[in-house]
């Protein structure tokens, strides 16, 4: 694969075969030229595909409907869809090789978008039985990021996500209980809709929490997610928690958002960053209130923490029975302990559940919908692996409690992390107020000015660390040698945030300054930031030297880097220095 695909658009590929100016076959033709480029880079993505001949016949006849007269509002797109939803032809397998079996018909929303004129591709990958967050627990290998290979690709529609992300198709399918359909979404810059439970038929799925699945779609842009809910949405006599179709308006902008005391960032001040300007730029649409956080945490805790965890079991019973051996040991240790709930237990969880239902349907009494983020920080691959069970359940602080309490949600992109990983908000509304949400998320992107996604990642890229240097290493000065012996990049001269004091320490050789946080006593100081690999990275900072530290600086913007810091003794018999604005205007005034 030369190079990244430029993402394709539902909407547009459609109108362009129903309209004569393309054809299904070539438009089929391109997404497994594009599939079979990806191949060398990604293959776990997929677990089946139709044989090319197939997919290509099947174009022909989408081509033949559209001769015919047939209006087609998803003529000849090419979708993917996540391998725990059935489709004619291709076994469904879940992620698990012993729980295979071949379907007698496609899941309802597959049927749907095929009598549209869309064209399956092939089933996706995922974490085993939908039983995670990150895309790590699959026999069928591990879908990565899109953008950055070392990091996961979020789950569990991992592979459908990466499908979107990477340009092979317009748009996937996936599945969300605690979040699948949004996570992705987030790490992989795309649209995530959650659409209100009931709203999308899950007959053809195969269960994970059967009173809360949701099938989703990721997509990469608002207009396609709106398309595939006009053509998906709506009752299914088959589906026992089918509901008729209802679109509920939001009223106002009235957007509520966690405590600043409340908001879990696991270390990651990137995150915090990007959430805190999605915040801003929410408030130039509509009004945000602050709102107790505390309860909606408290019901996501009992999607795992308490009975609920027992439906997932269920789905699962005769295999953990038959062969628990099958099963994922990380999806096993997950789901093994619902043997264990009682029916006391489930009816005093649902007497709680309920509770706290009244109290967040109250909250949109006050509120019009909630804007979260979609998670507090992104990990590696490595990471999950060493820590598979508390790492998830990070992923999931903002996301498990929108189904348990019947909630709609649209997960949309609000920044690009240093790392190339995205970083999302979730906008959360009511039951039925799915359509609401992508007017609301239309609203905030055209105001967010975010940048395009960036290219893929074809073959692994070197992990790199911002650093901000302050003194001795800015460039001309005597230090600066240790920067360029280790090929660091200059990336641009800025300051800190208004935050900072600065000292010349005393009898320091060559003479180095101390960077103290001050909080509102302090001002903006001159830094310069160089870009260098984690490794040599590392090998830097081991010699730095006391007083002073890296540690993680504040910039102009609000974003963070690393950065030198020092010690309170630093500035024992210090010059302050700070009303000069930097190093380089003390070193000029000396001389």
């Amino acid at each position: 694969m030369s190079g990244p695909a430029p993402r394709l658009s539902a909407a547009a590929l459609a109108q362009a075969v129903g309209g004569g100016q393309t054809t299904a076959l070539a438009a089929m033709e391109l997404a497994l030229a594009r599939i079979a480029a990806y191949d060398a880079v990604q293959p776990q993505i997929w677990i089946s595909r139709p044989a090319d001949a197939a997919l290509l016949d099947a174009a022909r006849a989408v081509d033949a409907r559209v001769v015919a007269g047939e209006h087609l509002p998803l003529a000849g797109v090419p979708f993917a869809v996540k391998d725990n939803i059935d489709v004619a032809g291709l076994d469904t397998t879940a992620a698990c090789a012993a729980f295979v079996y071949s379907p007698s018909g496609s899941a309802t929303v597959v049927a749907r978008l095929e009598a549209a004129g869309a064209i399956c591709v092939g089933k996706t990958n995922l974490d085993q039985f939908a039983t995670g967050l990150v895309g790590t627990r699959s026999p069928y290998g591990i879908p990565r990021n899109a953008s950055n290979l070392a990091y996961v690709s979020g789950g569990s529609s991992s592979g459908s996500s990466i499908a979107v992300a990477a340009g092979l198709v317009p748009f996937a399918l996936g599945t969300d209980t605690a979040g699948s359909g949004r996570v992705p979404a987030a790490f992989n810059h795309l649209i995530g809709m959650k659409p209100s439970k009931g709203r999308w038929s899950t007959s053809g799925l195969v269960p994970a929490c059967r009173s809360l699945d949701c099938i989703s779609v990721f997509t990469g842009d608002t207009a396609d997610a709106r398309l595939i809910d006009h053509v998906v949405a709506g009752y299914d006599a088959a589906d026992p928690w089918s509901k008729s179709l209802a679109d509920k308006p939001i009223a106002g902008r009235v957007i509520g958002v966690p405590r600043r005391a409340q908001r879990q960032w696991f270390g990651d001040a990137e995150s915090e960053y990007f959430y805190d300007r999605a915040l801003a730029q929410l408030a130039e649409i509509g009004t945000l209130m602050e709102i107790d956080y505390a309860p909606l945490q408290e019901a996501a805790l009992l999607l795992y923490g308490g009975p609920w965890v027992a439906e997932r079991t269920a789905a699962l019973a005769p295999l953990l029975a038959s062969n628990p051996g099958a099963i994922d040991p990380t999806v096993r240790s997950v789901v093994e302990p619902g043997l264990e709930k009682s029916a006391v237990e489930l009816f005093n969880g649902i007497y709680r559940l309920a509770e706290l239902k009244r109290h967040a349907d109250q909250l949109w009494d006050e509120i019009d919908a909630l804007a979260f983020p979609t998670t507090g920080t992104a990990y590696r691959v490595a990471e999950l692996q060493a820590a598979p069970i508390a790492l998830n359940s990070n992923l999931g602080a903002y996301t498990n409690f929108v189904n348990l309490l019947d909630m709609a949600a649209l997960a949309v992109p609000a920044g690009v992390r240093h790392n190339a990983t995205g970083f999302g908000i979730t906008l959360i509304g009511p039951a039925d107020s799915d359509r609401a949400l992508l007017d609301l998320a239309d609203a905030y992107l055209s105001v967010a000015q975010l940048p395009p996604p960036p290219p893929l990642d074809l073959e692994g890229k070197m992990q790199t660390v911002k650093l901000a240097v302050v003194g001795a290493h800015l460039k001309d000065m005597p230090l600066h040698w240790q920067l360029t012996s280790r090929n660091a990049t200059f990336v641009e001269a800025t300051t800190t945030a208004p935050s900072y004091r600065l000292y010349a320490m005393a009898d320091s050789v060559p003479p180095k300054p101390a960077l103290i946080h001050a909080g509102d006593e302090g001002a903006a100081i001159a830094v310069e930031v160089y870009e260098l690999g984690v490794a040599e990275f590392g090998s830097f900072t081991v010699e730095v030297p006391a007083p002073l530290a890296i540690g993680t600086v504040t910039l102009a913007d609000g974003s963070s880097v690393k950065g030198f810091v020092a010690e309170p003794r630093a500035i024992v018999g210090a010059q302050d220095i700070t009303d000069l604005g930097g190093w380089r205007a003390f070193i000029a005034q000396k001389a």
